[in-house]
């Protein structure tokens, strides 16, 4: 049974409906307006400490932007500009970590999607003003709409758990939200998909999702992951 527990199924993918916005209601909201066309600025930046959930927000985006929106991860190519199609959303993760050559390259995107033909959405762990970019580069991501990131705390992300519990019909103690916040990995998409493999655990073990079948479920790895 322990198997139904370990072959645990990948997150679901990223969409704003599985979003949990917590501190983050400006910069969702925001990003949603976006990717609908709706937004009163073509470019975004997003930043924050890694799990505040930016690269869900960029591919939630794509996905919700629909026919030649494209999500673009560090180390991949940025495409031209004029390749781009007219009004399109491009999503550009961890713009830290550009080098030379995608940095001329978003520079060129930033300056069109100003113009109105594209839209922009950039991610990046630090503030334009704190990235070792080309200057004249980070000038123009400073220049867009920018908002940062906070992660979820813990009580929201308990708040979370116990609603996608409830949706499951599923009873989940304090105690045991508890012990998956110390014992589990901390991001949420992680702690939604474990809460439906202990689910499935459960209802084959014929027993309640407690923190002694959660602690059955973990061994032999008990340390607190960050």
């Amino acid at each position: 049974m322990r198997q139904l527990v370990l072959d645990i199924a990948p997150p679901a993918a990223p969409a704003f409906a599985n979003f949990v916005a917590g501190a983050n209601r400006e910069g969702y909201s925001a990003v949603e307006g976006l990717a609908a066309g709706t937004g009163i600025e073509p470019r975004i930046y997003l930043w924050g400490e890694s799990g505040s959930g930016k690269s869900h927000l960029l591919r939630a985006a794509v996905a919700a932007a629909g026919t030649g929106a494209a999500y673009v991860a560090a180390g991949a190519a940025l495409p031209a500009s004029e390749t781009v199609p007219a009004g399109a959303l491009l999503a550009v993760d961890d713009a830290d970590r550009l080098d030379a050559e995608a940095q001329i390259a978003l520079f060129s995107l930033s300056n069109a999607a100003a113009a109105g033909q594209l839209r922009l959405l950039v991610a990046g762990a630090h503030a334009p003003a704190h990235l070792r970019l080309r200057p004249d580069l980070a000038t123009r991501l400073g220049a867009a709409l920018v908002f940062r990131l906070q992660p979820l705390t813990d009580e929201e992300k308990a708040d979370a758990l116990r609603r996608h519990a409830q949706t499951r019909g599923l009873r989940l103690s304090d105690e045991a939200i508890g012990y998956l916040l110390v014992h589990a990995r901390r991001d949420l998409p992680s702690l939604l998909v474990l809460l439906d493999a202990l689910d499935r655990y459960s209802l084959a073990a014929k027993r309640a999702v407690t923190v002694p079948l959660i602690r059955e479920v973990l061994q032999p790895d008990l340390a607190p992951r960050g």
